[in-house]
């Protein structure tokens, strides 16, 4: 998929990667995030980068596996309609079958078909379903490809066509294939409340899984009231630069055979606390012994929490004086109020793009580590303006110091710069209410 995968995220502890990305535009005093330009369009595939099909057993036939298809187009401007789909299966022959779904009309040979997608989204959903299948005889390690090909209706040329050489290769297989179902996201959820984890794992594979582990990550506003004696844990570093999460590493010995679903040996609880918001519990699974897994793309889930509470982001200024010539160190904060913290851990952008507009007769000629020169329409080009960008979380607490080195051209009784904080999150919720405190001035030369 071409969305950051939040899981991976809270892995490696990504914090700031995303920064490189954003641009200043749009209409305002605002600086925003960047939109895909309103005169391009672009058709994808969304296919897997490998499939496994599991070996016929002597004597029998190999079980279908469903192999999910969609179309994507990048542009939310414009709106894209009559998706078709191209399957060729040629490539398949001796090593596996397909059965075509009935949004799929195959040629007379049954190795092309064209699959109707209907409306074409901007972000990927399984379309298509195939099932897939060893064909009797076919050895483990004996390899086929798919082939597609894709056009819709709509874009900036009233056609799209999907780019050429997307495929998937098909490989038969033999051992466990274990998965957990995709959650509901929970919404509206109350601090304090306890939740629990929709946590099952289901081998659809051809062999016994002998135990299994799993890894699990929490993020700051959640906690794990249940604690399993076959896992280690790893609490958030409170002072620390990296995710705050809680995360767990498990083994357990339980054998999942083939068709065969099992559950941890105690409900999994988290209690959503008091500075929960916007919140995500990650949790995967592998077989032991590093025996490989037919099909890693359904082993981890991400379940999304998003707590009915609220954040108070707010500007503080400052007043300096000096004299013509002179250079005064102006240094406006930016802190969360709270109670509850805010994390863009789906994307990794910064939480709030805070715009510092200079105060008269002044120029910057030092710019605190994590601010840019910034232009957005309206601007006066007479004063300067800066786009500071935060981490991509905030704790209740922060307060972080923006220190300007701002020289005095020209003395200026009260001359007034502007500070602005423009909260930004991943979910299209306000999470801040009180907006007030959100602007402050940082005065050079008080008369007062």
């Amino acid at each position: 998929m071409r969305s950051v995968s939040v899981g991976r995220l809270l892995r490696r502890g990504a914090c700031t990667g995303a920064v490189g990305a954003l641009v200043l535009t749009g209409a305002g005093s605002g600086a925003a995030f960047a939109d895909d330009e309103p005169g391009t369009d672009q058709l994808g595939i969304q296919a897997p980068y490998d499939q496994s099909v599991t070996v016929a057993p002597a004597g029998g036939t190999a079980q279908y596996r469903t192999l999910k298809l969609g179309l994507y187009h990048d542009n939310d401007n414009f709106t894209v309609t009559d998706g078709h789909l191209t399957v060729d299966i040629s490539g398949l022959a001796g090593v596996a079958e397909v059965a075509w779904p009935d949004n799929c009309t195959p040629n007379a040979a049954g190795t092309v078909a064209v699959c109707d997608t209907g409306d074409v989204p901007t972000r990927y959903s399984a379309q298509v379903r195939l099932q897939v299948r060893a064909v009797t005889g076919a050895a483990v390690g004996a390899q086929g490809t798919i082939e597609y090909s894709a056009e819709a209706t709509g874009g900036p040329d009233g056609t799209l066509t999907a780019p050429e050489g997307s495929e998937t290769p098909v490989t038969v297989r033999s051992g466990p294939d274990l998965g957990i179902a995709a959650p509901q996201d929970a919404t509206d959820v109350a601090p304090g409340a306890e939740l629990t984890v929709p946590f099952a794992v289901t081998n659809t594979g051809n062999e016994t899984a002998h135990g299994f582990t799993v890894q699990m990550w929490a993020t700051y506003g959640l906690d794990v009231v249940t604690r399993y004696p076959q896992c280690t844990y790893a609490e958030p570093d409170a002072g620390g630069t990296s995710m705050p999460t809680t995360h767990a590493t498990c083994a357990f010995d339980t054998d999942i055979a083939p068709g065969a679903t099992v559950e941890l040996p105690a409900p999994l609880r988290l209690a959503v606390t008091d500075h929960a918001l916007f919140d995500r519990f990650d949790y995967e699974v592998e077989p032991v012994d590093g025996i490989t897994d037919l099909d890693s793309s359904d082993n981890g889930r991400a379940w999304s929490i998003v707590a009915d509470n609220t954040a108070d982001f707010a500007a503080h200024g400052t007043e300096v004086s000096g004299a013509a010539g002179d250079t005064v160190t102006a240094a406006f904060r930016f802190t969360n109020d709270g109670p509850a913290w805010v994390g863009n851990i789906g994307s990794g952008d910064p939480v709030a793009v805070i715009d510092f507009y200079l105060p008269e007769g002044t120029t910057a000629t030092s710019v605190p580590e994590g601010c840019e020169t910034a232009w957005t329409s309206g601007d006066d080009p007479a004063v300067g303006h800066y786009a500071c960008y935060p981490q991509m979380w905030a704790k209740p607490g922060l307060d972080i110091s923006f220190p300007f080195q701002l020289r005095i051209d020209r003395v200026v009784p009260d001359a007034t710069g502007r500070v602005v904080v423009h909260p930004h999150t991943d979910k299209p919720v306000t999470f801040d209410p009180y907006t007030a405190n959100n602007t402050a001035g940082v005065i050079v030369n008080p008369t007062a």
